[in-house]
């Protein structure tokens, strides 16, 4: 079953699977069509799957793995 923490490995996942920049939207895109079967048994996560991307994005930036969201286009993630 998925948990919370899988997330940060999704988003790095997704990311790197589409160059290191994406969208947000294109983010939960490419962990959807991944992951689905796991979000869907995955309890609670399921329905807060969204809201914990963005929790785990904000991780990743505090441990320098992405770029912090000032120094990005709006709405876009990227890699450092």
């Amino acid at each position: 079953m998925a948990k919370k923490d899988d997330l940060q490995q999704w988003v790095l996942d997704a990311l790197t699977t589409k160059g290191g920049s994406a969208k947000l939207v294109d983010v939960a895109r490419a962990i959807w069509q991944t992951h689905e079967d796991d979000l869907i048994r995955s309890g609670d996560l399921f329905y807060t799957w969204q809201y914990d991307m963005r929790w785990a994005a904000s991780q990743m930036r505090r441990k320098g793995l992405l770029k912090n969201a000032g120094a990005s286009p709006s709405g876009v993630w990227e890699l450092l």
